[in-house]
């Protein structure tokens, strides 16, 4: 099956994006003639396989590297890289250069920036005496569609940036790729925003339309009619939580990368243990796009089913000679589904080893007593029993993250004792960690009462779920509690940021309406004529867009709610997700753990 999702599901037209993306890359490598060597950067890789097969660019005469700090193997006589805008990578291209000028190699070189050149970048090749032998372009790569829903910034380090080292360069990014987004469909009308990050990423789109306006004459009306931007600042308990959906899980588990998780073949029912093998996970698998969402007790009960009601049909054909052609031409048809059923049963058999044991049950019930504030005692002592057991370091910080932010942190002598223990346990190299979780407000010491109850209550956050095989709530993602972010965005789609002015100004950051075309932005939270609320029923028959931003990320279960409310009955909207990253509690922290370190050394 193909790594490369397929579209046509879509609620915009993001082949024609994706499209663009791969012509604007043929354009680069055909316009440098003859045998040329192309060097990614290794991120990149992962990237552009969700846009184009490599193949494609071996039949241009490109010969491909992935960059690394090693000198560059090639006999090509032209070298184009291929990186994105980071000063890490500019040191490896300046060695390269420079390890090729003793062996007398003449070469030419030409360096891509994506999506877009950077001063910061290019002070560093001019430092390294290589800039004047590089030819500079850009490959403007903005947005990757991940899949029918999903659209992906590649912003790995967004969260980490805003938050820690005050570097606020991709919330331009985001404003650049919605504005990049507006040229193809239409002016967004509606932006509704929270957060520092999202109110700063729309004003940025509003200037840009200022600047560089989109023509409406032609386009008729805007395909998307309401932007919500939000920060994951404004809800950091969702991705400490453990995901309990089947996609969730295999994030959580395995990690996906580029659509895709790399397993052990013996996983897979191969007989080669110790190889790996690749396993794409997109909407083109149709098993996976009826499964995703689900539960993962739910998920075992519907492979199972399938694959029992295949052995009956086969049973049935064996035993008898009396079915039409047709009847036989459909039961060949669902054997096609076979290898599906396989994959599923295979990874889902695979996650249940790991969800069945009692630490991962201990571990999702000491969230739900956090998510409800209740018996304090024994979550901190749980918490401090993880940490002298030395489980990993995420582990442990994804609970006390969850246990500050819902405590409004903690009082300072437990808080000072958590820190010791950490140190002690793990080593003092995490003290730069701590303070950085600190300084993000992840991890903080008491100074007022917590305000998370009453958030919690007037959201509905907390719900008891009556059937969790046919849920009819988003709560049923993380069985009993509804993502804080959510909800947020199902107010915003209903009636603007009115019915909860209030609310919005306990959680993060500054929040605003902004109808396009106002001579300028309101932080007001009043209903804005047109806005979705008015749109889904004002039209016949027309299911209104909403795009919904994540600037910091959005986890797997995150995106299945919307999915879950874009299904519900009655329902006039459709949901289209943009995120800096997809993330899970783990690889939100990865970055600022990893940060932390190079800190110190």
């Amino acid at each position: 099956m193909a790594q490369i999702p397929n579209l046509d599901n879509s609620p915009l037209n993001l082949t024609a994006l994706r499209e663009q993306s791969q012509k604007d890359l043929l354009n680069i490598v055909k316009s440098i003639r003859g045998k040329k060597c192309l060097v990614i950067d290794p991120k990149l890789a992962g990237t552009l396989s969700l846009i184009l097969q490599t193949s494609v660019l071996k039949e241009y005469g490109a010969e491909l590297r992935i960059l690394s700090a090693d000198p560059l193997q090639t006999e090509c006589p032209k070298v184009v890289y291929l990186v994105r805008s980071q000063p890490n990578y500019m040191k490896f291209v300046a060695n390269q250069i420079k390890s090729d000028e003793p062996k007398g190699l003449q070469r030419e070189y030409f360096l891509y920036f994506v999506p877009r050149r950077i001063v910061a970048c290019e002070k560093i090749l001019e430092e390294e005496k290589v800039h004047q032998k590089l030819t500079i372009g850009e490959y403007p790569l903005y947005l990757v569609p991940l899949d029918e829903d999903v659209l992906s910034f590649e912003l790995d380090y967004s969260l980490q940036e805003c938050l820690i080292e005050g570097d606020t360069s991709s919330v331009w990014h985001v404003a650049k790729a919605i504005h990049k987004l507006e040229f193809a469909f239409g002016v967004i009308p509606n932006i509704r925003a929270k957060g520092v990050a999202s109110s700063k990423a729309a004003e940025l789109l509003n200037n840009m339309q200022l600047e560089d306006p989109v023509n409406m004459d032609n386009m008729g009306m805007p395909e998307i009619d309401t932007l919500i931007l939000l920060d994951r600042e404004v809800d950091m308990v969702t991705p400490m939580c453990s995901q309990l959906t089947y996609e969730g899980l295999l994030d959580e588990m395995l990690e996906i990368h580029n659509g895709t998780v790399e397993v052990d073949s013996s996983i897979m029912g191969a007989q080669q243990d110790g190889k790996k093998v690749k396993v794409p996970l997109n909407s083109s698998d149709k098993l996976y796009k009826e499964i995703r969402d689900l539960n993962l007790h739910v998920v075992v009960q519907v492979v199972r089913q399938k694959a029992t009601s295949i052995q009956q049909d086969y049973a049935e054909v064996k035993s008898t000679n009396t079915q039409s052609v047709s009847e036989l031409k459909d039961f060949v048809k669902r054997l096609h589904s076979l290898p599906e059923i396989a994959r599923h049963v295979n990874l889902a058999q695979h996650l249940q080893s790991f969800a069945a044991k009692p630490s991962f049950h201990a571990r999702v019930e000491i969230e739900q007593i956090i998510l409800e504030v209740e018996n304090y005692e024994m979550c901190f002592e749980y918490i401090e029993d993880i940490i002298q057991k030395q489980e990993p370091i995420e582990t442990v910080l994804r609970l006390l993250v969850l246990f500050s932010l819902t405590n409004a942190g903690l009082p300072k002598k437990n808080f000072d004792y958590l820190r010791r223990e950490i140190l002690h346990s793990y080593g003092f190299e995490h003290m730069s960690l701590l303070y950085n979780l600190e300084k993000a407000g992840l991890v903080k010491r008491q100074e007022s009462r917590s305000n998370w109850v009453g958030i919690s209550r007037a959201l509905q956050l907390i719900v008891d779920i009556k059937d969790p095989e046919k849920p009819d709530d988003i709560s049923y993602i993380f069985s009993g509690y509804a993502p804080l972010s959510i909800r947020l965005v199902q107010h915003a789609v209903r009636s603007g940021w009115r019915s909860i002015e209030e609310l919005l100004k306990l959680l993060p950051g500054p929040h605003l309406d902004l109808k396009r075309g106002a001579s300028s932005i309101s932080s007001s939270s009043e209903v804005l004529p047109g806005s979705v609320g008015q749109q889904s029923t004002d039209r016949v028959g027309h299911r209104s867009l909403v795009l919904v931003v994540f600037i910091g990320g959005v986890t797997s279960a995150e995106i299945a709610a919307l999915r879950f409310l874009s299904a519900q009955e009655g329902m006039g909207y459709d949901f289209l997700v943009a995120t800096t990253k997809v993330i899970t509690g783990n690889t939100l922290l990865r970055p600022i753990i990893a940060s932390s370190k190079e800190g110190m050394i």
